[in-house]
């Protein structure tokens, strides 16, 4: 990725990062704002535990290392696709993935995104309902843990899903959007309807300004 691409990631989400450690970034709502949809209860475990475990995890699995003190985008582009920092690419990813997810949705959001990401949208899709058919399809058959992501390859937009804690920055795509669909995610609101939440993301809880901030 690009130095210009990590500027605006930065500037975008408000990455934290201090000179020894990562650190995790503040929400960028209220924990309840995005009720009825997605519960506090919800965001407490998953923000406040999941994404708080994951940047525990890194901080101590660098600690020492020549990683400790390098920015977050940095390290999972060091140690992806290295087995022997398996571990570290893990959480490191998912600390990365959680704050785009955090940051892909809004109070009220939803609906339909205008200007240059829906003519982009509909000349990539061929219209905005074969967009969500196709994306919805993408985070329903991610086979257990993972995500669903709009990216953005050269002047074209992709749906892409992603296993565990990987993730398009690894891959050199520029990552709009994204759906978590690990359980944790959804499951304390939906139990097992997967398809449930994910239609309430698209129509309720998608920030398409943040998506369209991310394109090229």
């Amino acid at each position: 990725m690009k130095s210009g691409i990590l500027l605006v990631w930065g500037m975008a989400v408000g990455l934290a990062v201090a000179a020894t450690a990562i650190e995790l970034p503040p929400l960028p709502f209220a924990q309840d704002a995005l009720e009825p949809h997605i519960s506090a209860q919800t965001l407490g475990f998953h923000y406040g535990k999941h994404h708080q475990g994951y940047v525990d995890n890194l901080n101590k699995l660098i600690s020492g290392t020549p990683m400790e003190g390098q920015p977050l985008e940095e390290i999972i582009l060091t140690t992806a696709g290295a087995e022997e920092h398996i571990g570290i690419f893990n959480n490191a990813a998912q600390v990365w993935n959680h704050t785009f997810f955090w940051n892909s949705m809004k109070p009220g959001g939803g609906g339909k995104p205008a200007g240059r990401l829906l003519e982009c949208i509909e000349k990539s899709f061929g219209d905005f309902d074969s967009f969500k058919k196709a994306f919805t399809e993408a985070a329903l058959t991610q086979f257990g843990s993972g995500w669903a992501w709009l990216v953005q390859e050269g002047d074209a937009l992709k749906i892409v899903k992603t296993a565990n804690a990987d993730t398009p920055l690894a891959h050199n795509q520029t990552a709009l959007l994204t759906c978590d669909v690990w359980e944790h995610a959804y499951y304390l609101d939906y139990q097992n309807r997967r398809k449930d939440f994910v239609e309430t993301f698209l129509a309720h809880l998608v920030n398409w300004e943040f998506a369209a901030s991310q394109m090229k």
